[in-house]
């Protein structure tokens, strides 16, 4: 399918440059507030939009998200707030990508078919679901792809040669790799490391590359960025809305422009 994610890596690598991908937690510290944090990201020059669906159980975050988390459920967030607010966002931008990223047991609760259609519904691009395998993934794939929903697969350290093809067989839209064995936040990857899976990763297949977990300045960015399609950041932001709260809006614009001015660094480079 040719759609926003896949224009939106093309435009990057035809700037010569990874795309940024910004990662905030639907809800946090309010919905009210939310409006105005995804204008942010945009406005300081994200391209692509990460949003996270609150859970009681975040097995793969750190605890700055797992703060997110609770913070959004706190405040009183449900689903279709979230959807609300993925629609509100896409009548304000056409053509930013919006990728959910969550857990099992939100998307599924009223079933796949359901949660599918209202991605689709809302002009949400893709979603990452982190504790569905591809090997058990009998509901939501089929689901969103029906919808026209991209499903982005995860690849991890620890996906070898065996593993990989699996993965990849019902990937969509991008593949993001986890450059580090365990949950967000709490650490970074060798360089060296993340430049070699990156670079078999590339070889085994034509969707983009985007790196996560522990970006957590512009530094790490740019170097990430020279050899992948894509540079995932959520902890780091997600820290700055838990400092500022409803205030959070400058602040957070203010960073994201750091981080993507650190991208063009490949572009002049190359």
């Amino acid at each position: 399918m040719t759609d926003r994610l896949t224009t939106r890596f093309a435009a990057c690598k035809a700037q010569g440059r990874a795309a940024l991908i910004t990662f905030v937690t639907a809800g946090d510290p309010d919905i009210a507030a939310m409006p105005a944090i995804l204008d942010a990201l945009v406005a300081g020059g994200a391209d692509i939009i990460e949003l996270g669906m609150p859970f009681t159980d975040p097995m793969a975050d750190g605890p700055a998200i797992e703060l997110a988390n609770l913070r959004s459920l706190g405040s009183g967030t449900k689903t279709k707030d979230i959807f609300a607010l993925a629609a509100d966002f896409r009548a304000r931008h056409a053509d930013t990508p919006i990728v959910l990223m969550g857990y099992a047991n939100p998307m599924l609760i009223r079933g796949a078919d359901w949660f599918a259609d209202q991605c689709k519904a809302a002009g949400v691009d893709g979603v990452i679901c982190v504790d569905i395998p591809p090997e058990e993934d009998a509901e939501i794939g089929p689901a969103l792809r029906a919808a026209g929903v991209h499903l982005v697969r995860l690849a991890t350290p620890t996906s070898d040669a065996a593993r990989l093809p699996a993965v990849l067989k019902s990937a969509s839209g991008f593949l993001y790799y986890v450059s580090v064995a365990g949950v967000t936040g709490k650490q970074s990857a060798a360089q060296a490391s993340i430049d070699i899976a990156v670079g078999k990763l590339k070889a085994a297949t034509d969707l983009p590359v985007a790196v996560g977990f522990g970006v957590r300045g512009p530094e790490q960015a740019a170097a990430i960025g020279r050899i992948a399609d894509g540079v995932v950041v959520g902890s780091a932001i997600v820290d700055i809305i838990g400092s500022h709260g409803d205030a959070a809006a400058p602040f957070v614009q203010d960073f994201v422009a750091t981080l993507r001015d650190a991208l063009h660094i490949r572009e002049t480079a190359a």
